[in-house]
């Protein structure tokens, strides 16, 4: 049921903006090898170590640079990547994993079980704070008994476990590279060294990065593209510009205004598709910081939420692309509950619940952060600080860029932000992190940021996540999600619907349910 209902909202989203699917994957036609792909940056990424980043545009690049053990397709099944086979024991407490042969780093050297032991037990353990909690909670050791071999023993049991190994949760890393040093530091940041189909070749800021074929590949006679530009064109008229013109082959969800998707989608060369969000599903919210006034109280939040009009926003600011949120966890994945506390839109409860706070705005004035992805978002920020100022709060708007945006949140520098994130396949590994009180911990943008503390939710996710029967997961995030709606633990705002626009000879883009953040190794031209 929940894969028909994607497909349901996928085939919904493309019909209702009038867009042209693209074309079946897995073609009679022969593949043809060579080629330059060019697809758009968006935002500049601050680097491409996606150990370190996790940020959309990344992933976007740095997808081709790193890989994982596995990865997950449309319906969220488990596939190979560096690793060619698994076992999972009967107690779901040993993960066996087989790893590829003759595999070696961009810059020759072999990758082993050592590089895959190091970046779970000792880069990941630090530098990422979802394999971190996941690591200390369930993981009990990580052996290599042999070079092609890599034993993960767990603690108790973690349904979700299988899940972790997608390339932004868990980017295998060089040990050779990385040991003894400061992984934040460490040069190989600017010059990343993967396993992947594609080097880097330069990184040249504020125009494009060049990445070439990896010719040393370990798949054999893959990549079939020569080389894969990423453009980087601040200016969104600009980028649908070059699509239109031809310079540009691809554009991403984000790229372009969504006003412009329509247009665009309707060239003679073009076709589109809202597939390869599968894993992720995305879920749009305002971030609010709980620590200091106002948000500490939580009428000032749920008056927040009665000020919002979400359907407005999907309509008018994200133009159709979405559909608004009523809980933590995606329609579209498993354990989404309708079971939650509603904010309707009205603003007359809105400035009932400031009142009653006896909120003094002047001495308590909101920063608010837009995300700096866009227009649309600076819309969206616009139309916040609008609607809560009509509730008599105070708000500035003070937009960064992306690096700056990423400090700020990670260092807890904020009182209102929008953020989105990922669920990936399961509330355990995508949804949790934001809400456990373990994760309140400073040095990344994807985590506990606001400091939201409930033990009941601790206790709640632990239990789900630990649950054998599916039905006692389910009870637990239904529990789970009532509380945090209740609370206000983040402002949901809408779950996004991504679509992704590119030429209609561009072949096999979207394989999997990361779809453009895959390994595009596969990805040929028909020109």
């Amino acid at each position: 049921m929940r894969d028909t209902t994607k497909r349901l909202l996928a085939a919904t989203a493309i019909l209702a903006l009038g867009l042209v699917p693209a074309a079946a994957q897995g073609s009679a036609e022969e593949p043809r090898a060579g080629g330059v792909l060019n697809m758009i940056a968006q935002p500049e990424p601050p680097m491409l170590m996606v150990g370190l980043n996790t940020q959309g545009p990344t992933l976007y690049v740095g997808g081709q640079i790193y890989q994982s053990l596995l990865t997950y397709g449309q319906n969220l099944e488990v596939l190979p990547s560096l690793a060619k086979a698994w076992t999972v024991s009967d107690d779901g407490l040993t993960y066996t994993f087989t790893l590829e042969d003759d595999v070696r780093w961009h810059d020759g050297e072999p990758f082993t079980s050592a590089d895959v032991v190091f970046t779970a037990d000792a880069f990941l353990r630090e530098a990422h704070p979802r394999w971190r909690h996941i690591a200390t909670t369930y993981v009990d050791s990580i052996e290599a008994p042999d070079e092609q071999t890599v034993v993960f023993r767990l603690s108790k049991p973690f349904s979700a476990f299988i899940y972790a190994f997608e390339l932004s949760s868990f980017p295998v890393v060089p040990r050779h590279i990385y040991e003894g040093t400061d992984y934040r530091t460490n040069p190989a940041n600017q010059t990343p060294i993967g396993t992947g189909p594609f080097k880097l070749q330069e990184w040249r800021r504020g125009s494009y990065i060049h990445l070439v074929r990896n010719e040393d590949y370990w798949k054999e006679g893959l990549p079939l593209l020569d080389e894969l530009y990423f453009r980087i064109i601040p200016d969104s008229a600009s980028r649908a510009v070059a699509f239109e013109r031809g310079s540009v082959d691809v554009l991403r969800g984000g790229d372009v205004e969504g006003f412009e998707v329509r247009r665009l989608s309707g060239l003679p060369d073009a076709q589109t598709t809202t597939e390869g969000w599968e894993m992720y599903s995305p879920v749009v919210f305002l971030q609010m910081n709980l620590r200091e006034p106002p948000f500490d109280d939580v009428r000032i939040r749920k008056a927040v939420m009665h000020a919002l009009d979400r359907d407005f926003i999907v309509e008018n600011v994200f133009f159709g692309l979405g559909e608004p949120a009523t809980s933590p966890i995606a329609s579209t994945t498993r354990f989404h509950s309708e079971d939650t506390v509603a904010y309707p839109y009205d603003l007359d409860e809105a400035k009932r619940l400031v009142e009653e706070a006896g909120l003094d705005a002047q001495a308590h004035p909101v920063r608010l952060m837009p995300l700096p992805y866009g227009s649309q978002w600076d819309r969206l920020a616009e139309y916040v600080k609008q609607q809560l100022e009509d509730i008599g709060l105070v708000v500035d708007i003070r937009g960064v860029d992306p690096g700056g945006w990423s400090q700020a949140l990670s260092e807890w520098d904020f009182d209102v932000t929008f953020n989105f994130t990922y669920q990936y396949g399961d509330p355990a590994l995508g949804v949790a992190r934001h809400y456990l009180s373990s994760n309140i911990i400073k040095g990344t943008p994807f985590g506990n940021n606001q400091g939201y503390d409930n033990p009941r939710v601790d206790e709640l996710f632990l239990e789900a996540a630990g649950a054998v029967d599916l039905q006692e997961a389910a009870d637990a995030y239904a529990e789970a999600q009532t509380i945090l709606t209740d609370e206000v633990a983040l402002g949901w705002l809408f779950e996004m619907r991504n679509v992704t626009i590119m030429r209609d000879d561009v072949r096999n883009l979207v394989r999997t349910g990361i779809g453009v953040n895959e390994a595009m190794d596969e990805v040929w031209l028909d020109r």
